[in-house]
């Protein structure tokens, strides 16, 4: 009789169970729950970082041939690439990303990038940016738009607050558009106190800029959003950020915009821009100018998935650059401008461990106008996965976030859909 005795705790345990009374088979499932909501934060690194350095083919002989100077050492060598696998290093000085790699929380694209064949830093980042390639039209950028599929289209300002977060005090295309957009001041500017954080001082604001009109309106919107802010990031430790480790703040940004997201489910999108990577000359290879930025990129990304915590399995961390840079080094021990290039995604359920997209090899047949790396997937592909997987956007809501895209095969970035 003892086994026929159930509590109502026994018999809601689990999903999909299956229960035998007296042979009669009764099978019930629980409602899983509700996963939390999809975050992206997307790593703009201005200037064409040189991807065939950052993730280097070391198991082709042209890459060697077309960079005496410049080429990083094979792996073993002294200051030689990371090991992926048998023809992929990454840069020694990105060593702190490995251990995402090696737990699956990191994966690339490599060879891809935008179709538009500029050459223009400006006009790369614009198309971009607006997710529309050789239209400068454009009137929005690509995470705003995403930005308002997200909220909706009748949601109210108090709504949209903290949505949408730009690490930057000026509001870059990306973000361009009708959705509300915060800003983090970066540096030391981010936790300190103004003027109008004073009660007198606030209170005499808020009485000039009580009216209904709409920079009235606007005033307030900023203001509640500076206040919740300012609280999100108030450290119980007043030294908490002396010692860290700082190369123009960037690590202690990320840090802090990883906390923020980490305390506040509001925050769903955020924009990092990154500038410098416009290596024209002695570039280096696995020492110099170069390895030294990326070390920087190293210790900001680590420090924002430090930041996110247990947050960064809801989180999809993208980072992009306008293009890549040419294959052959240049008289000055540099690479000018070029086409194909490397994407990294990083974070929760993506297929890490991997080099994702066709690598389509730098025999001089294969390169783009004969001295570049060729494009093998549009890196609104890459977008798109993510907006797919893991904010499982409808056809109707992609094409709003990326219009007049022509969608291909999927990248498999992500090894299940997940929800949003």
């Amino acid at each position: 009789m003892d086994s026929l005795l159930l509590t109502r705790r026994r018999l809601l345990a689990g999903a999909g169970a299956l229960l035998n009374i007296g042979g009669i088979q009764i099978a019930w499932a629980q409602s899983p729950a509700k996963a939390p909501p999809a975050r992206l934060v997307v790593v703009m690194l201005r200037g064409a970082v040189d991807g065939l350095s950052l993730l280097a083919p070391h198991g082709e002989a042209a890459y060697y041939e077309a960079r005496p100077t410049i080429a990083i050492g094979r792996p073993g060598e002294a200051d030689g690439l990371l090991k992926l696998d048998s023809l992929w290093g990454l840069h020694p000085a990105l060593a702190p990303m490995l251990r995402y790699w090696q737990r699956g929380q990191l994966g690339f694209v490599h060879a891809s990038g935008s179709p538009d064949a500029t050459r223009s830093h400006f006009d790369a980042q614009d198309y971009m940016e607006s997710g529309t390639p050789g239209r400068k039209t454009t009137p929005d950028g690509w995470l705003n738009r995403l930005a308002g599929v997200l909220v909706g289209d009748h949601a109210t300002p108090a709504a949209q607050r903290l949505q949408a977060l730009n690490l930057g005090p000026v509001m870059p295309r990306i973000f361009s558009g009708d959705a509300t957009v915060a800003s983090l001041a970066s540096g030391q500017a981010a936790v300190t106190r103004g003027v109008l954080d004073r009660p007198r001082f606030a209170g005499a604001f808020a009485e000039l800029y009580s009216g209904d009109d709409r920079i009235s309106q606007a005033v307030r919107e900023a203001s509640a959003t500076r206040a919740e802010i300012m609280d999100r990031l108030a450290s119980d430790d007043p030294k908490a950020d002396q010692g860290a480790l700082s190369l123009n703040g960037l690590p202690r940004d990320t840090a802090r915009l990883g906390q923020l997201m980490a305390r506040d489910a509001r925050v769903r999108l955020a924009f990092v821009p990154v500038g410098g990577w416009d290596t024209h000359a002695n570039q280096g290879n696995g020492r110099g100018q170069l390895a030294n930025r990326l070390a920087l990129l190293a210790q900001s990304l680590d420090a924002l998935a430090q930041g996110l915590g247990d947050r960064l399995d809801e989180t999809s961390i993208l980072v992009l650059s306008e293009f890549g840079r040419t294959l052959k080094q240049n008289g000055t021990g540099g690479t000018d401008h070029g086409h194909g290039n490397v994407a990294w995604l990083m974070g929760g359920g993506v297929r890490g461990g991997r080099v994702h997209g066709r690598w389509p090899g730098l025999d001089a047949a294969a390169l783009y106008e004969g001295r570049d790396l060729a494009i093998t997937t549009d890196f609104r592909d890459v977008v798109a996965d993510v907006l797919e997987q893991r904010f499982r956007l409808a056809d109707a809501a992609l094409a709003r976030v990326l219009p007049g895209m022509d969608r291909r095969q999927p990248v498999g970035l992500f090894a299940e859909r997940s929800a949003a």
